[in-house]
This record gives structure tokens, sequence and C-alpha cells, in this order.
């Protein structure tokens, strides 16, 4: 995997921006050279910077009809060559996943911006939510596996972003990076650093582009116009991209890889945060903005003599198990808040199953508060 030093777009040092903006710098400082998307609260800064930015560094951007057709022009645009993206939330991702499905069938890095609102529907367009993450997960059928990261400030807008493009070009994958609207209007400082490193993908054109001699291999992706003969389906294929439909065992073969590529990474995926958790008999767990509250009552309650941690999520998918259940070892009982009623929590149920584990949900289109986490810890 092609891995190379970039210098940032952006003069290196303190910025003051929001997370929206971050993110879409973040973008051009991965690469990214196509943009294809549909405006949508709380997501539109996103595709309007994007507008502006990309012609300054010979992208293209193109407004599309809806998020049907800007999935399509950007899985287009990936086997061209480039490193492309699109933004949305709720109501626009429910509409790309058939598009999502067909990524992971065909190996096609690119990603995906979720800036979350609450739902289901069109719910409260301006206000947030964090229930988009089993859609992320699960709304595409059939078996595969997702790479899902979730941001908690304006800095991890930024260098995510660039993370979630590395993460997209090294297994060919699409990647769903789950902000929520809490992170995408807030304005902080981050910093930007003078080089960055960037991860590009194999092209060569003399391997089959749908299989490696590996299980879990992630074979090179030639792009149109290299010399390969290209076959791109979304339905069962051979190394070659030939359809093979009604043969099992290239449906199995080729299944199982999609799988493994990302199943016997997982280590080298995700990414988690802890706090206070060697000693913790109370442990908070969450992610996004909700994590922010989190820690701001795990450090109340601790000033007050309460043994509280906190374990954040940073990559949602793959699910970081063994990450969880060493955080978890000492506590008691685990707390888990987040903006929906209740969808993570039964993952980290399943994980800690010898553990009391309680939902905190929040779904008035409001930011779970600090002083809600803490009166429930206190409760405990």
């Amino acid at each position: 995997m092609p891995e190379i030093f970039r210098q940032s777009l952006l003069e290196p040092g303190k910025h003051f921006m929001s997370g929206n903006i971050a993110c879409a710098e973040g973008a051009l400082a991965a690469g990214c050279k196509f943009y294809a998307g549909y405006p949508i609260t709380p997501s539109s800064e996103i595709m309007e910077h994007m507008s502006v930015r990309l012609p300054e560094v010979n992208g293209a951007f193109i407004q599309m009809e809806d998020e049907i057709g800007s999935i399509s022009a950007m899985i287009g645009a990936s086997w061209a060559g480039a490193k492309t993206m699109t933004a949305t939330s709720g109501p626009g991702f429910s509409l790309m996943l058939e598009g999502v499905g067909y990524a992971l069938m065909t190996e096609t890095p690119c990603l995906i911006v979720d800036v979350q609102r609450a739902g289901p529907a069109t719910g409260q367009a301006t206000r947030p939510g964090q229930g988009d993450i089993m859609q992320a997960r699960w709304g595409a059928h059939g078996d595969h596996r997702i790479i899902g990261l979730s941001p908690w400030s304006v800095q991890e807008m930024y260098d995510l972003t660039i993370e979630a493009f590395n993460y997209s070009e090294k297994y060919r994958v699409p990647v769903i990076f789950l902000a929520d609207e809490v992170i995408g209007h807030l304005k902080e400082s981050l910093y930007i650093n003078p080089e960055i490193k960037v991860l590009d993908r194999i092209q060569t054109g003399q391997e089959p582009p749908f299989g490696t001699q590996s299980e879990d291999g992630v074979p090179p992706m030639p792009k149109f116009g290299q010399g390969a003969k290209l076959l791109i389906t979304g339905s069962t294929h051979n190394e070659l991209g030939f359809r093979k439909v009604s043969d099992p065992n290239v449906h199995e073969k080729l299944v199982k890889r999609l799988c493994a590529k990302i199943d016997n990474h997982t280590d080298e995926i995700v990414r988690t945060e802890s706090y206070f958790t060697e000693n913790c008999e109370h442990l908070l767990v969450s992610f996004g903005s909700s994590a922010r509250s989190a820690y701001a009552a795990m450090q109340r309650a601790r000033e007050e003599g309460i043994k509280a941690g906190l374990f954040r999520f940073i990559t949602i998918w793959p699910f970081a198990e063994k990450q969880l259940k060493q955080a978890a070892k000492s506590c008691k009982t685990v707390l888990v808040p987040e903006m929906n009623r209740g969808q993570l929590v039964h993952e980290i149920e399943k994980c800690l199953c010898d553990k009391k584990v309680m939902s905190l949900p929040k779904t008035r289109g409001e930011a779970i508060y600090p002083e809600e986490i803490y009166q429930a810890l206190k409760n405990e």
C-alpha cells in the first residue's frame, strides 16, 4: 500500500472553524478530488465548502438530483481513479443504502459522511441525533462488513476524515463517517500539521481486480483507461469480474474474503479511548458528542469521590469488543448515554453480559447534558 506524506493544504498551526468545514478540509488534505452530493441539513456546509475548494485543487464538484445519483456518481468517479466523498444526513443516507451495498460488493473505496439528526423520516431537520448507528452497520443487505468512525471534536472531524480515506483506500471499502449535528456545527480550535500521512490504492493492472492469493487480501484496483479489462458488477463475480451467479463456490469465496479483509484486520482498524478505567466502579460508554458530556460528568463524579471512568468508541464498526472488555474489567455498572432509544447499548450488553448495563437514551432533539449523566451516575 503506497504511503506518502503530503504537505497540508492549509497553513500549519492553529485554526478556528466548524466541524463541517474541518471535515471538508480533511477530505481535501487526504486527496479527495471528487464530490457528488445533494444539500441536506445539517451537513450542507460540507457540500458548500467543497463546491468552492475543489476547483482550487483541480478537483470536480457536482450537485446531483438526489442522494441516489450522488452515491452512484461517487462510485463511478472512484473507478475513474479519484478519491471520492459525499455528505448527507439520515433521510439521504437511507436513499444511499443500495449504493453502499454496490460499493461493498464491487470493493469501491469512497467516503460517506452522515451528519446525524433526529429521526426517523424527516424528523427534526436541524436537531441532533445518533440514531443511524445500526443503519450504518446493517443498512446494506447481505453478509458484509463496514467501517464506521465517530468524531467527538472539530479536531477529529479533520483528522478522522483523513483516516477514513486511508481506511477506504487500504481495504477497498466504503467508510461511513458517523458525525452528529452537535459536532458538525460546533466551532473550536484545531491544529493543522505540516505533513499528513496519506494512503493511496494499488492500481496495477497486471493482477485480477477482485481476488488475491490471500483469503483476507485486498486486490489492486486499476482505473478505467489504465489498460486493464475491467468488468464491474454488483452480482456475484470471480477474480476477473465475470458474473458467476450460479456458482456456490465462487459466491462463498467472494463473500468470505469481503468479510475477512475487515475481520482479520480489526486490531489495525479499531480505535478507542479510555479514561480512568483501571480501577473504576462505574463505567460510562459513549461516542460522538455524547461522549463529551460523559467526560464532563465523569470528571465531576470523580471530584465527589465516585469512581467513574469513560470508554469512548472512535471506531464504532467493527465493534471494539476486546478493548471494551478490557476497559470494563473492574467496573460494577455500565451506563451508556446516546442520542437514540438505545442502539449501541445492545451491542455492549452482549459484550459485557456479566455486568449491569444500563441505557441512558435521549430523543428530544437535544444534546445529552453532563448534568443528566451525572445524576444517572449518582442514582446507580
